[in-house]
């Protein structure tokens, strides 16, 4: 780049005038800008200057970074500004389009076990909270404003001096109680997590992993079929799932088994019939090619996925298999799923083999972004962990093969709550059967990418194990297991995990620490508001070390997402309307055209006997892109909403963090602007996929 010359270059250089400045070079290619002299006789100095050059020079120097500074500045504050007025007009539009979570469009496909209008307890709850901040900070405001010698309102002085002496003898107290009481849970809770990430840590240094009692026969080239091929049923549930009903047959279909020893079924609880045709078409597809594969449709939908699979599970030829794995329509096996999971249950009691789970659309957005760290921390650690030790956890519901005599042991699916997969878990752990987790054993699947879709899925998996706990607990204690699984179960797995992590999540957080900005003789302490959790984020975001750069907006969002869960385990425990809540969870299906061109032979060839034939997949493709591209014309529009709990949480938030700046507490300031403005992205929709 030339040095520049005109008005930014200052006085041009004319012959023979006895003027020697130093040429520059500005670099703009990168935010590193650099200054490099090009006129080396530039920086020599004549006799008799007495300096003066230097000085000349230093300061042409000083002008330059000054003016690269301002105009870095001027680029930044740009940037701000239209992101500010990107954010204005997003809000607008919400705000415009009048839709809130209360919107009976906002209910996806699939409705609750038992109809019954949403509850808002919780929000009036907060709002009234909200109104009583906004009262009192507009109290201390004007007390404080008196106390500098601008009287604003004379009657303030006394109303203020009653409520300090009011809040020290009433309110503190109290609020003090339930503030050490909600750290003691989370410290508890957090040395949970500290000891299970010791115990994921001591099972990657010892390099302990489950292994067959009975390894498996090495291939025969003369015998395919020689080796441990038992009977298997494999079940596919799925519901109004047009996006992605191909890629989940296809897959399993081209899973590396006998033909003759494994059968496909295809739950389809679809309502929509141009659904039911796509789905029994591609049924019929794979028939004709010599796949094992039959399609399901039930008249009468009671139970949802947990009656499906019951309603599966009583055909009569399900007694000549020996196990049934089950996926989600969004979930695609490798080909030797089977091989690797299968050959566990030889020669043992085992009762069920959990896969990991793999995300293809981990890095979408930031929110399956935050959803990956979330999930990779559940396999990695608290699966792992618990397989490990206790050879118990939760059955995540797809992903797994049971062990069909353990399934009908244990009393078979139940529709009793929303979560049938922990329901059958405890109830075959509490019979004596063991489990596995294969975490080198992974199974791709989809994020939801739309708040929408996150939170129902979230207020599903958080009220289910509540409404579980009020049924089990009797069996739990009336059961003949040891003392030590009893109390596994009901202290850590259900207590500990499932009730007391939301309840002080939202408490703690949400509720004590603004009130504390308020009666500031009840306190938190920085390192329980800023340190421990700092810490716990650490720790949960190990098994996802590419996440690192998002911790803090993790550590926000988690503590955004505890309003739904906690407003769901309250629902499940105490048995309100949308506990029973069941709604499909939306997937966009991305993963579906380029998996099946992967599962596609790149080279015809003679198929072992051992297999299943492959179809041609990227003709099937090319026949069924005019149905898929037709339906996705026909599928109603999306739009984003405004969530009204998270919103006022958000100005509550806000408010408290402007009453801390009167009490100049520095770190509650922060953590509350910050969590404020998370729950003001979240309450707008603004995280995740943008829908008009």
């Amino acid at each position: 780049m030339a040095p520049w010359s005109g008005l930014w270059a200052g006085r041009p250089a004319l012959a023979g005038d006895g003027y020697r400045g130093t040429s520059v070079v500005v670099k703009l290619e990168n935010p590193n800008w650099s200054i490099s002299e090009i006129d080396g006789d530039g920086g020599k100095f004549l006799p008799g200057d007495g300096g003066q050059r230097r000085k000349s020079k230093n300061a042409k120097l000083i002008t330059w970074v000054l003016l690269l500074k301002a105009h870095r500045a001027a680029g930044c504050l740009a940037w701000i500004a239209s992101a500010a007025v990107a954010l204005g007009g997003a809000a607008r539009r919400r705000v415009a389009a009048g839709r809130t979570d209360d919107t009976d469009a906002a209910v996806g496909d699939g409705v609750g076990l038992e109809a019954a209008p949403p509850r808002s307890w919780l929000y009036a709850f907060i709002r009234a909270f909200l109104l009583l901040s906004v009262f009192l900070l507009a109290v201390e405001i004007a007390a404080y404003a008196n106390g500098r010698g601008r009287v604003l309102v004379a009657s303030v002085d006394s109303f203020h001096a009653s409520w300090v002496r009011f809040r020290a003898a009433y309110v503190a107290p109290p609020l003090q109680l339930l503030a050490d009481a909600c750290v003691v849970l989370f410290l508890v809770q957090s040395a949970d997590r500290l000891v299970q990430s010791v115990g994921c840590f001591y099972i990657h240094l010892k390099r302990i992993k489950p292994k067959p009692v009975s390894p498996p026969a090495m291939p025969d080239p003369e015998d395919p079929n020689a080796g441990y091929y038992p009977m298997v049923l494999v079940q596919i549930p799925m519901c109004n799932e047009k996006e992605m009903y191909q890629q989940s047959i296809a897959a399993v279909c081209n899973m590396d088994w006998p033909r003759s020893n494994f059968l496909v079924q295809v739950l389809d609880d679809s309502d929509d019939p141009t659904t039911q045709a796509l789905i029994k078409e591609e049924v019929e597809r794979w028939q004709q090619n010599g796949a094992r594969i039959v399609y399901r449709h039930r008249e009468l939908r009671e139970g949802y996925k947990a009656g499906n699979l019951k309603s599966a599970m009583s055909c009569s030829y399900v007694k000549d298999y020996e196990y049934v794995a089950i996926f989600d329509a969004d979930f695609q096996p490798y080909p030797d799923f089977l091989k690797r999971t299968v050959p566990h249950f030889k020669d043992n009691e085992l009762g069920l083999v959990q896969a990991r789970w793999t995300f293809v659309n981990k890095d979408e957005n930031l929110l399956t972004r935050l959803q990956n760290i979330n999930l990779c921390f559940h396999f990695e650690v608290e699966q792992q962990v618990n397989g490990i030790f206790i050879n118990f956890f939760g059955f995540n519901g797809t992903a797994g093969v049971w062990r069909i005599k353990a399934l009908e042991n244990s009393g078979g699916w139940m529709e009793r709550t929303t979560v049938e997969d922990m329901d059958i878990a405890v109830r075959a752990h509490l019979n004596g059967w063991k489990f596995v987790f294969l975490n080198d054993v992974e199974c791709q699947c989809e994020l939801p990418e739309s708040y929408e879709a996150y939170r129902k899925q979230q207020h599903r998996w958080h009220s289910g194990p509540m409404q579980l706990f009020r049924l089990c607990l009797p069996d739990i204690i009336r059961c003949k297991v040891a003392l030590w699984k009893k109390a596994n179960l009901i202290f850590l797995f259900f207590l500990l995990r499932k009730l007391i992590l939301p309840f002080y999540s939202f408490t703690l957080f949400c509720i004590i620490l603004p009130m504390t900005m308020f009666v500031p003789e009840a306190e938190l302490p920085d390192w329980v508001v800023c340190y421990i959790p700092a810490l716990m984020s650490f720790l949960n975001i190990f098994p996802a070390p590419k996440s690192f750069p998002f911790i803090i907006p993790y550590l926000l969002f988690e503590n955004t997402m505890s309003v739904t869960k906690f407003n769901a385990m309250i629902s499940g425990l105490f048995q309100l309307g949308s506990a029973y809540e069941w709604v499909v969870t939306k997937k966009s299906g991305r993963s579906s055209e380029g998996d099946l061109i992967a599962l596609a032979p790149k080279e015809p060839k003679q198929q072992k006997a051992c297999s299943t034939p492959i179809l041609d997949l990227a003709a099937m493709k090319e026949q069924s892109m005019p149905k898929q591209s037709s339906s996705r014309k026909e599928a109603k529009k999306k739009y984003n909403r405004i969530y009204k709990k998270e919103l006022a949480l958000s100005l509550l938030l806000l408010t408290a963090a402007t009453r801390s700046l009167l009490s100049k507490q520095g770190m509650h300031f922060y953590f509350l602007l910050f969590q404020g403005l998370s729950f003001l992205l979240v309450g707008l929709d603004l995280i995740g996929e943008d829908f008009k």
